[in-house]
Formats: C-alpha cells, structure tokens, sequence
C-alpha cells in the first residue's frame, strides 16, 4: 500500500478506539482494582494505606502462585480445567510442614520435595485425560477427592507440621523497600512465565494446541505430552503454593488450599484467559488475581453475614463469565 493510498483509508474514530480497549478483559480488571481501591477507600478509611495494599498483595501473591498453573492447563485447551488444585495446595502443605517442621536447614528439602510429589500428581492427571482419555473435569475431581481422602487418614484430622521461622519472616515481614520476600518471588514467576508463553517453543506449542489441537498434531506437536506437562507444572505450581500457605500461616491442615480451587480458575478467566484454550496470557491472571482479593477484602469490610458476601461475590463472578468468558481475547 503507498504512502497516499494510506492517507485515503479513514483513521479509527478515537471513541471506537477506546470503546475497543475498553472490551480487553486486562484493561477491564485493572479498571475494577483501581474502582474497588477506591470504593474499599470510602468506606474504610486507610483501606488504600499503602501497608494495607502490601497485605493485599501477599494474599494476591498466593492465589496467582497457584492460578499460574491453572493458566496453563486452560491454555492448552480440550476443556482444560483443574479442580485438583486445591487438594493439592494441601498436600504440598502437610508434605513441606513435616518435613521442615519449624526447621531454617529443611526449608530448601520441603520445597524440593512438595513440589516433586504434586508434579508427579499432576502428571498423572495428565496421564488420564490424555491416554485413557478421561474427561479433565471428572479426573481431577477424582484426583482431589484421592487426595483429600489420604490427607485424612495421614493426618487423623489433627494439624501437622510446622513453618520454618525463615519462611515465616519471607511471607510476612517486609524484606526489601518494605515488601516481603513473596512479592519478588511472585514476580520472577511472572517473567518466567511471560518469557515461557511468549519467547519459547513450549509456550507457542501450549497455545497451538490449545487452539487448534487437530492442527498441532498436522504440525508435529505431540500434544498428548504438552497437556501432560501442563498438568505436572500444575501440581508443581499448586505444590509451591502450598509451601508459601504454610509461611503464611505457621501450620498445615488438611483442607487449607480449598479456598483457592474456584478462585483459581476465575483469576485466569477475570484475565482474559478463554476457556476454550488457545488465548490468554499470565498477566491478566496476575490482574484476575488482585481483583479478586480486593472483592473479598471489600465484603469483608462490609461486616455482611457469611452468606451475603458468599451471594454478592458468587454474582459478580457469574457476571463476569457471562461477559466474556469464553471470548477469545488476545495474547498478553
């Protein structure tokens, strides 16, 4: 096209412009975190301190932590979806709280081990929905009721395990210009995982098949193991966050990441993650994830009974993938 043919095509009104931003799912979740600081504002004066926002984000951090694997097995497609993530966030508690049990020297050790046990549990729910082909909905409910069941009977319903004082102090204790340690681990996740998606094979490969999968395996990819390594990172992912629940809470007990399963998936569809796979990026989970806790944090202001903030959060959630949940936004 010349310079003058160019010149003739009529420029996008402004309006049109903006209304069109305005429709991207990131700039939508960074307009409500800005609107909820606000709001959280006026009825709770020192609700947007800045110690309070810090707070804020260390909750925001553990739930993008384990909404990080989630993204990823969205991604990927063929109704991807990870109702293990919760039970497995447990289990990566118990496991990392029994073996550092309050000791600095097994801090390292419970990380390696966690992580490796939920990373073999996600492989094998990889396993069972690429080769024996079950559905991933049903397999890793089956996979989180498994594990809620061995948590039982490990533990007798009795809180075991211990955070190591080290850990404890990086969670919650201001570490650099007055942010705990969480944070700067919540960002090199972050770049990692935006370097991953956008900047090498496996992350182009996760979005072909995601978004083609017929047309993946035409290519060359084989499909049956990326989906399997989504799931593995998954675990490993929702292992992770178990350890940094633990640091965040002291002790470990069977049912301490179930408050993150349904989370979990809505911070990545929030973000502009389609449910369909195939599109989507971390960044909108990472903005997914803020929102959400600001939502929660702000019922809880409110003093509304239980139920209440359960109804009011339920509703927005819905809303919100009515609007565009299964959209296919662009990558971020």
């Amino acid at each position: 096209m010349t310079d003058l043919s160019k010149a003739l095509v009529p420029a996008q009104p402004a309006t049109a412009r903006l209304f069109g931003l305005l429709r991207e799912p990131l700039v939508l979740a960074i307009i409500a975190i800005v609107v909820m600081l606000g709001l959280g504002e006026l009825l709770s004066p020192g609700f947007a301190r800045g110690d309070q926002i810090v707070r804020l984000l260390t909750v925001a951090a553990l739930l993008g932590i384990a909404a990080a694997g989630q993204n990823l097995v969205i991604l990927a497609g063929g109704e991807g979806i990870d109702l293990s993530i919760g039970a497995l966030i447990s289990f990566g508690a118990v496991v990392a709280g029994n073996v550092m049990n309050g000791a600095d020297a097994a801090i390292l050790p419970a990380i390696l081990a966690a992580t490796a046990v939920t990373f073999l549990l996600g492989l094998v729910n990889g396993i069972g929905v690429t080769v024996i082909r079950i559905p991933p909905l049903v397999m890793t409910l089956g996979m989180m009721a498994v594990i809620q069941g061995g948590l039982v009977v490990f533990s007798q319903g009795i809180p075991s395990g211990n955070a190591a004082p080290a850990l404890m102090h990086f969670i919650n204790q201001p570490a650099l210009f007055g942010l705990p340690g969480i944070l700067f681990a919540w960002a090199a996740l972050i770049v990692v995982m935006v370097f991953m998606l956008r900047r090498t094979a496996f992350g182009f490969a996760i979005y072909a098949v995601g978004a083609n999968e017929k047309a993946a395996r035409l290519f060359g990819l084989p499909v049956g193991l990326i989906r399997m390594l989504v799931f593995g990172l998954s675990g490993a992912l929702a292992g992770l966050t178990g350890v940094l629940v633990i640091g965040y809470t002291g002790n470990s007990f069977i049912s301490v990441g179930d408050q993150y399963m349904l989370p979990s998936i809505i911070a990545v569809v929030i973000g502009g993650t389609s449910l369909a796979g195939g599109s989507g990026g971390y960044v909108g989970t990472v903005a997914g994830a803020i929102a959400l806790v600001l939502l929660q944090s702000i019922l809880t202001t409110l003093h509304l009974e239980f139920w209440g903030r359960q109804f009011i959060f339920g509703g927005t959630l819905l809303l919100l993938l009515m609007l565009y949940g299964r959209q296919r936004a662009p990558r971020v």
